[in-house]
């Protein structure tokens, strides 16, 4: 007699080391490599927890009276499948198959169980059943798979998707017993409990863990093991009486060894879709908090004095708690009892769909300018320190937890209402974050709408269930609510400052404040305040660039747009400064890599736009990934405690960037696990907040390190106090829901119109032979290049989704709301393009060679559209700056044809090396990822009806040595780049003269004025950027730069106007940060300089007249 026994496991998991985001941090779905990292002269071996899938699984302590007909499995995203599997059973094959990098290993293919990739997709993982042999295959009962949000239901295929090889995907004849962590029959008798019963080990019989004879309880310890064989039989996990074994006898007792890990995973079982309770399990508190409502702190008292971070436990790792087997995490099925996961009949074939919401915004509407001193995240208050007194321990740490939206929805994309009580009433979680796109949602693009129903719902649970207490909701509005259907996406950051026009990145701000608080979100992860260094790198474009002054302004800009009276005005949302700090310049590029930078360095060029973030009040701050001269910045006392708090001075609330507490453990290696990872993290720095973002690893072992004395409740008390503080001033608790009144002012033709102006003001026209620019009309032009027909390549990535739409899904996604550049020449023109695709954007091969050529030889000019596919953060790496070599080739194809001169427009979000192409050219326009209203700017400026104005807020590299060359490198180093830093053409004559000083010697305290006259000699309008720069002819002790931006303005100019420009400048401002970490002047000839790479022989000299021993500050 034979029964399908079906286990669901509601995992805690130990270790995570691969995340899906999404949104960053964010934050947001994240692929993420491991390699297989051995610790060595360990007393036992384990699982390492660098290990994306170290889980082990056994029964909980279980009780049942009569024989139960199944029993159901849930498994959490994993990244690789090779530890999802039960060891010693018939082997795969074919031991080359590959599943996204990561072979799996023989003893890791049971039964004939195939990993595949058919059913991946943004939530996660879904597992493909599959049993047969070569000619004939064996379909088993259908398991219940389950994938990232619970309940999902994928009937089992053969599948040979994404295996590299392109070999097939063999099986073996049907075993009795598969196991991949999903359902598996059993070939025996389950009789109704009566005497206890442990059975023996074994590791011959494949049955032997399924008792043949009454048993009444089992109970088993969980544990990572170096081989699931050294713990499990063939087929599944023996229970065992763990307090029967000492820890110091688990070799003995298991043949091949094993040893209890430093974290283990909880587990439960669910007997038809019930979970028994054991005597043994604990009865949870009453909430201490359930006396007090949700709106219980309403107004503004006086603060209270904020609490100060306790003195750490632990001072460093020796003192770190060591591990045993009484200090584990046990399994806890009252934990899972309210996540009943198999009450959802899955209908949805996993395709998401558009939203079907209609869009039907105003055309205008007013809205209110911030005060001229923005509110600052300040002294915490009494009623807030009231409402934390009150708080649990467990409550308080929910606070601190952050999780990401695709553990809320159901196997149809829909929000389950149950996962959304668990982790309010079991682990009290005070904050989400991410779009439901992005983690396996319904909907492609929601709405604000749609969107606002979700959050909605999680607050009315948030308010009923657990601490009763307001969700904070956390989204990547980076460029507008990219998000949001229908929101206006504006330029990529890295755009926005080659406007060098701080008044746009306002306007960005503001407008993404108020449609993302449309859809019931509260905190944008953004403005992105890293510099952009190293050009290799896959963020450069959410930058405002490389240099520090420029970045400063645009950040502080950008947050009072964000922010503006964020405590009474609730269109809009707490910003947040990230990445805090030296992100930007990765040693080989390739995102997350290491970062050498001296902390002299890190003062003077990475901290000023931070600083500048929280002087113009920024309420919140995200954490950088990985790791500065090889020291965890998410462990950093001296960045994350000294630094940012005490010298810098900010009070607001610090996030951890997405997972990055558990990735000291599973990929930087600087922790031994997680438990090690959170003592660290809470003990040595000021984070509040840990993006976990998929389980509650966060939450329980903070918990227990608390309960154990590690960690003291005053720290965190302190974070929680700045958390609340933080909802409070959003309003949350007299009003958590979003605003109706928002959706219509969604996607306004004024929003549209401020985003385009944007993209008017940043396109960057880097050459013009024989002013092939701008286009006439009644010239005949020939259109061809990827770019020029895509809305999603001026959309990059984070549009739509984390990483912008795919290929399949194309410009569809949109639904309207977009246009191309070809749209936006028909627009200007009013006439049909003449285009040809000629290659697509990953430049696989040319297209309509002859059809091309035979039109560029009949066309006037050609237009030729280059550069660069979606994508975000890891999934963006490349090796080398090079566009695609066909893309450079249909360039080199239509000038061998033709002989016409031609117009190459790049739509990147970072500085590709254009080889010959520079040179073959007659027009070079820089257009960045001017977001998805881009078109018609673009073409306005092709055609002159707009005169370009932008300036490069980076560097333009010429060849792959010059990937991280700066314009504030060391004065000595060459710099010869393919263009300069604030180089930028316009269609006009523009005269500087009459450049003076208001004296000849800079002294502390004196600033001086500079000034000159601008005169716009035609023949159009223009608006122009002037850049002011310094250069110190000689340093004492530290080498003075090429060049620094000190200052800059943009100013509108007729034809024929003249205008007097003046610049203030200060011996303050020619500080800098010496190897001693002493912010001191040194005198000596000062240059300064106007647009020097635009306009020559504008520079004038003055004195740097200061005390050599004058020191302005000491870190």
């Amino acid at each position: 007699m034979s029964l399908l026994l079906v286990l669901a496991i509601g995992l805690q998991l130990g270790s995570i080391a691969f995340t899906l985001a999404h949104d960053h941090g964010h934050h947001h779905d994240h692929h993420h490599k491991h390699p297989h990292h051995k610790e060595a002269n360990k007393p036992h071996t384990y699982i390492d927890t660098a290990k994306p899938d170290g889980y082990t699984y056994a029964p909980a302590p279980v009780y049942y009276s009569e024989m139960p007909t199944y029993i159901s499995v849930k498994t959490q995203t994993h990244y690789t499948l090779t530890n999802f599997y039960a060891p010693n059973l018939p082997v795969n094959p074919n031991p080359n198959i590959y599943t996204n990098d990561y072979k799996v290993p023989p003893m890791y293919a049971p039964a004939a169980t195939t990993p595949s990739s058919e059913y991946i997709n943004s939530a996660g993982y879904s597992i493909d059943i599959h049993v047969g042999s070569d000619s004939q295959s064996t379909s088993l009962p259908s398991p219940s798979i389950f994938y990232d949000t619970p309940s999902v239901y994928k009937k089992p295929t053969y599948s040979a998707r994404n295996v590299y090889d392109s070999q097939s995907v063999y099986s073996l004849q049907p075993s009795p017993v598969y196991a991949p962590v999903a359902s598996y029959p059993l070939q025996t008798t389950l009789y109704p409990p009566e005497l206890p019963y442990t059975p023996e080990l074994s590791h011959t019989s494949p049955l032997s863990y399924a008792p043949q004879e009454p048993y009444s309880h089992l109970k088993v310890s969980t544990t990572y093991a170096s081989s699931l064989s050294s713990l499990y039989s063939p087929t599944g996990s023996y229970p065992v009486h763990s307090s029967d074994l000492p820890y110091s006898q688990l070799d003995d007792y298991y043949t091949t060894g094993a040893a209890i890990s430093t974290t283990i995973s909880s587990i439960s079982i669910y007997i038809n879709g019930y979970t028994p309770v054991s005597p043994e399990e604990e009865t949870q508190s009453q909430s201490p908090a359930a006396a007090y409502t949700p709106n219980a702190p309403t107004g503004h008292d006086s603060p209270a004095p904020a609490p100060s971070i306790p003195s750490p436990a632990y001072s460093d790792y020796n003192d770190y708690p060591k591990m045993d087997a009484s200090s584990q995490h046990q399994s806890s099925s009252q934990h899972d009892r309210d996540r009943d996961f198999l009450e959802a009949k899955c209908t949805w074939d996993g395709v998401q769909i558009p939203d079907p919401e209609e869009i039907n915004p105003v055309p205008t509407y007013k809205h209110k300018r911030p005060p001229h001193k923005i509110p600052q995240p300040g002294p915490i208050d009494r009623d807030i320190q009231a409402l934390v007194g009150k708080l649990g321990l467990k409550e308080k740490i929910g606070q601190m937890t952050q999780i990401e939206v695709g553990q809320l929805l159901d196997c149809n994309g829909e929000l389950n209402v149950t996962a959304v009580q668990y982790w309010i009433e079991e682990w009290g979680v005070g904050s989400f974050l991410g779009t439901p796109a992005n983690h396996g949602g319904k909907y492609q693009w929601y709405s604000a709408k749609k969107f606002s129903e979700l959050t909605d719902s999680v607050q009315k649970i948030a308010l009923e269930y657990g601490p009763k207490l307001p969700i904070i909701w956390g989204l990547d509005s980076v460029r507008g609510a990219n998000f949001i259907k229908g929101a206006a996406m504006f330029p990529a950051g890295i755009a926005t400052a080659a406007s060098f026009n701080t008044s746009l990145a306002y306007d960005a701000g503001r407008i993404t404040a108020k449609d993302t608080r449309a859809a019931g979100v509260h905190w944008a992860f953004a403005p992105v305040s890293d510099l952009s260094v190293n050009k290799l790198w896959p963020r450069v474009y959410e930058n405002f660039g490389e240099d520090p002054e420029l970045s400063a302004r645009m950040t502080a800009a950008s947050i009072r747009g964000y922010q503006g009276n964020y405590k009474h005005d609730r269109s809009r949302v707490a910003a947040c400064m990230k990445h805090f700090t030296g992100y930007g310049y990765p040693f080989d590029g390739q995102d997350r890599s290491n970062r050498h930078i001296a902390e002299h360095e890190m003062l003077e060029y990475y901290i000023p736009p931070f600083k500048a973030a929280i002087d113009a009040g920024v309420a919140t701050s995200m954490e950088s990934y990985g790791v500065v001269n090889g020291v965890p910045m998410a462990m950093s006392h001296r960045y994350l405690q000294e630094i940012l708090r005490d010298q810098l001075g900010f009070k607001g609330t610090l996030v951890s960037d997405f997972g990055e507490i558990n990735s000291q453990a599973s990929t930087y290696f600087t922790a031994r696990d997680i438990r090690q990872a959170t003592w660290a993290t809470l003990n040595r720095t000021s984070v509040d907040m840990s993006m976990v973002p998929e389980d509650d690893s966060f939450s329980q072992t903070t918990l227990d390190l608390v309960k154990e004395g590690y960690i003291t409740e005053a720290r965190i008390d302190e974070s929680v106090a700045r958390i609340l503080q933080l909802k409070k001033d959003l309003g949350l608790f007299s009003q958590p829901f979003a605003d109706p009144d928002l959706l219509n002012k969604v996607g306004s033709a004024q929003d549209v119109e401020a985003s385009r102006d944007s993209v008017r003001e940043s396109v960057t026209l880097l050459k013009n032979k024989d002013g092939v620019l701008p286009l006439k009309p009644a010239e005949r032009i020939l259109y061809i290049g990827p770019t020029l027909n895509s809305t999603r390549f001026m959309g990059g990535g984070w549009n739509v989704f984390w990483q912008g739409p795919t290929d399949e899904e194309g410009d569809a996604v949109y639904q309207g709301f977009g246009d191309t550049i070809l749209d936006g020449i028909k627009r200007v023109t009013g006439t049909e393009p003449l285009y040809f695709e000629g290659t697509d954007i990953y430049g696989s091969e040319l297209v309509d060679v002859g059809p091309i050529t035979e039109a560029a030889r009949l066309a006037d000019k050609i237009v030729v559209g280059l550069g660069e596919s979606p994508y975000a953060e890891i999934e963006g790496d490349i090796g080398n700056l090079r566009l695609p070599q066909n893309q450079l080739n249909l360039v080199y194809t239509v000038a061998e044809a033709s002989h016409k001169p031609i117009v190459v427009v790049l739509v990147e979000g970072r500085p590709r090396i254009l080889d010959a192409v520079a040179n073959v050219a007659d027009g070079i326009v820089q257009a960045y990822l001017p977001g998805t209203y881009g078109g018609l700017p673009i073409a306005e400026i092709l055609f002159g009806k707009v005169n370009p104005s932008g300036r490069l807020p980076y560097t333009y590299p010429a060849f792959e040595s010059q990937a991280s060359t700066t314009i504030w490198q060391p004065s000595f180093s060459d710099y010869n780049p393919q263009w300069a830093f604030g180089f930028g053409l316009g269609y006009s004559r523009i005269e500087y003269s009459n450049i003076t000083v208001s004296s000849n010697s800079l002294k502390v305290g004196k600033p001086i004025t500079i000034s000159l006259n601008v005169t716009n000699h035609g023949p159009y309008a223009q608006k122009e950027a002037l850049l002011l720069f310094t250069n110190q002819e000689y340093r004492f002790d530290m080498a003075p730069e090429h060049m620094r931006l000190r200052d800059f303005a943009k100013v509108g100019l007729a034809v024929g106007e003249m205008e007097q420009i003046s610049f203030q400048l200060s011996a303050e401002q020619m500080g800098f940060w010496d190897s001693e970490l002493k912010k001191r002047i040194e005198p000596s000839p000062l240059n300064i300089y106007i647009n020097p790479y635009t306009q020559a022989n504008i520079a004038t000299q003055v004195q740097l007249d200061v005390d050599p021993d004058f020191i302005l500050a000491q870190a």
